[in-house]
């Protein structure tokens, strides 16, 4: 009888590739991991650096976008520096335009006063049908009289008569003014009338009644008045005077010795000086002894000098008339050399 071998399941060569089975996985699943992580560090690697190039390109962008901030702000200022210097142009050409127009209106002008001067020089020439002979005339004394007691101020408030600076009177004017008015401490009434005839503090009615009470409150007002005063007249002071004497002088008040005072630079009228005095012959007449009721002197303010002809000759036409009127009507005529 055969005996036969007893057959193991679980043998040593069976344990040995099982054992070298597990060791296979384990080392495929060993590299595997690694192959993967090297994988991921790869990726890894790759994000950051294209989020470094990213961070570059950013910080590349924010340089140039501040960049293009200043340049912006820079063409900004330029844009606005080239506006005011083109606005500061136009306004050097408006101003050129307005002076040279009045230089043409100065030039107009001096081309009337010539003709007029032609005019009155051929009507010399005849025989005067007026017993006024004006070459006698004698040079005013300097200085004003003082003999009043009722004094009038008529005031050239024109373009001319202010300081462009301030747009007011020119300080010389009111000190001149205020001189008078020191000069005359105590007197019976007093009033105040710019260029065109307008009672600047008003009147309350004609004759005696017209004038304001000589207080300093009333001094005061027309110091104060004077430094404020905006309405503009016209270049002429003839109808102020013209509004005194016939709005305040009172015949029937037989203590009334009226002054008139005149403060002006320019005779800008189409009338002729020769019309002027004819009119105020009529209104204030001499007396059988050439004494008239009404007297008047005047101050002139060179004025004309510093605008030469863009005013024409009418400052010469002021000085010219005011020393025959005042002269005849018992004043002083004052030109004064600076403002």
């Amino acid at each position: 009888m055969i005996r036969r071998r007893q057959t193991q399941v679980f043998s040593l060569a069976f344990l040995d590739c099982i054992c070298c089975g597990f060791g296979a996985v384990i080392l495929i699943f060993v590299l595997s991991v690694d192959s993967k992580e090297k994988v991921k560090m790869q990726l890894l690697i790759e994000v950051t650096r294209t989020l470094s190039e990213q961070a570059a390109a950013l910080a590349k962008l924010k340089v140039s976008k501040e960049e293009l901030e200043k340049s912006n702000a820079r063409v900004t200022t330029l844009v606005t520096d080239a506006r005011l210097r083109n606005d500061t142009l136009h306004a050097l050409v408006d101003e050129l335009e307005k002076g040279l127009q009045r230089e043409k209106r100065g030039q107009e002008a001096l081309l009337v006063d010539i003709d007029d001067v032609k005019k009155e020089i051929a009507a010399l020439q005849k025989k005067p049908d007026y017993d006024l002979v004006l070459p006698d005339i004698k040079p005013a004394p300097v200085g004003l009289p003082v003999g009043s007691n009722y004094i009038a101020f008529v005031i050239d408030t024109s373009g001319s008569m202010r300081d462009p600076n301030s747009g007011g009177l020119w300080p010389i004017a009111i000190r001149t003014i205020e001189a008078v008015l020191d000069v005359y401490p105590s007197i019976a009434g007093i009033q105040l009338l710019d260029a065109d005839g307008r009672f600047v503090l008003g009147r309350r009615g004609a004759g005696t009644a017209g004038w304001l009470p000589d207080t300093r409150d009333t001094r005061d007002a027309i110091k104060r008045i004077l430094r404020r005063y905006d309405q503009d007249t016209v270049s002429n002071p003839v109808p102020g005077v013209y509004n005194a004497m016939r709005f305040l002088y009172d015949k029937d008040n037989a203590q009334m010795k009226m002054g008139i005072f005149v403060f002006g630079d320019e005779f800008n009228s189409s009338d002729s000086a020769d019309v002027v005095i004819r009119r105020l012959d009529d209104l204030n007449p001499a007396d059988e002894n050439g004494v008239r009721r009404v007297t008047i002197n005047a101050v002139g303010f060179p004025t004309t000098i510093r605008y030469q002809f863009s005013m024409g000759n009418t400052g010469l036409r002021f000085a010219n008339l005011m020393r025959t009127v005042c002269y005849l009507h018992g004043g002083a005529f004052i030109a004064l050399q600076d403002l």
